[in-house]
């Protein structure tokens, strides 16, 4: 019989797996304090439970963590790795330390279905689901684990394409008996699953950032096909009205291309999109992919959208770029290039 993973699981899933006389909740507890918070590998050394206790749960029960298969090292510190599963489904974490913030950037699928053509991730195509312990695996199994203060899902694939398990990896991430992250540093993108930012935003605390594109509607299709099914505008519309609480945040994520998104209609496009609300935009420039002609912006232009942005009353920052000398950056992750 094949062993469960403890690595995804909550106390109550331990507790309706394991029929074992003297596993109480408390001691289901232990057991996760044991894997997320002190990552350990091994049943027999996991503390405050006896050794029968300890042998009965190895019986049906294995750590779950396991470790990446290579990683490789940007000249700014970004460490990018690469992972296998059980199932053999590939894909890459990054992990950014810049002084008091650590940040690891997890993957919630191996590919991507989403299809948008200014995307390496988006190029593979769609390969499988990553389970609520692989995306929680690629915070816990890396080596500055213990440092790790801030959770992004922006790696490959799309979260709210596998919301089951993206939600699950939230409550994990955010539950004492977890890893006990505040959600308002824990942050969620997506390309607009409408049904899913539904769930996320009612079944969790964590914030959300929305992939614009362009603030128009022909245009965005051309890169984001879900916006076929999904307009951006009742996306925005959702944000804008959503009752926000505990210091959630709600961004959009704009990547900004030379000649292409950056023009002064563009500029009052965002302006006329989100005036008079709290949705905050983040400018991030484009990072190249092959068989690409689009540049992105250049830093002057990005600097007059931010200001234009802000004297119109609109919260804007520009995101630094990490780790693009190893395909790390947005949009540049793909199974398989960690070497």
């Amino acid at each position: 019989m094949d062993k469960k993973k403890l690595c995804g699981l909550t106390p109550g899933d331990i507790l309706q797996v394991a029929d074992i006389p003297g596993l109480t909740m408390p001691a289901a507890i232990s057991v996760t304090n044991s894997i997320y918070k002190k990552r350990l590998r091994d049943v027999s050394e996991f503390p405050k439970i006896s050794g029968k206790l300890k042998h009965q749960i190895a019986e049906i029960f294995t750590a779950g963590i396991y470790d990446h298969e290579s990683s490789v090292v940007s000249s700014d510190g970004t460490v990018k790795y690469l992972f296998r599963n059980g199932d053999g489904l590939v894909f890459e974490t990054v992990y950014m330390s810049d002084g008091k913030r650590n940040t690891v950037c997890v993957s919630s699928q191996s590919g991507c279905r989403m299809g948008c053509p200014f995307c390496a991730t988006g190029r593979l195509g769609f390969i499988g689901n990553l389970s609520a312990g692989d995306i929680v695996n690629q915070i816990i199994s890396l080596p500055d684990a213990g440092k790790v203060n801030h959770v992004v899902f922006m790696g490959m694939g799309e979260p709210m394409d596998n919301i089951e398990n993206v939600l699950k990896a939230c409550k994990i991430l955010t539950s004492e008996w977890g890893l006990a992250l505040s959600p308002r540093d824990i942050t969620v993108s997506t390309v607009g699953i409408l049904q899913g930012i539904e769930r996320f935003l009612a079944e969790s605390c964590c914030n959300l950032v929305f992939s614009l594109f362009s603030p128009f509607a022909d245009e965005r299709k051309k890169a984001v096909p879900a916006e076929r099914i999904y307009p951006a505008s009742s996306v925005i519309e959702l944000m804008k009205n959503y009752p926000l609480r505990k210091k959630r945040r709600m961004s959009v994520a704009y990547v900004m291309m030379k000649d292409i998104n950056d023009t002064e209609k563009h500029l009052q496009g965002l302006k006329d999109l989100l005036r008079g609300s709290s949705v905050r935009i983040n400018l991030i420039p484009y990072h190249a992919i092959a068989e690409n002609e689009a540049v992105s912006s250049t830093p002057d232009t990005m600097m007059h959208f931010r200001h234009e942005l802000v004297i119109s009353g609109i919260s804007a920052s520009l995101r630094r770029s990490r780790g693009a000398d190893i395909s790390a950056a947005c949009g540049l992750l793909a199974s398989g290039s960690v070497s």
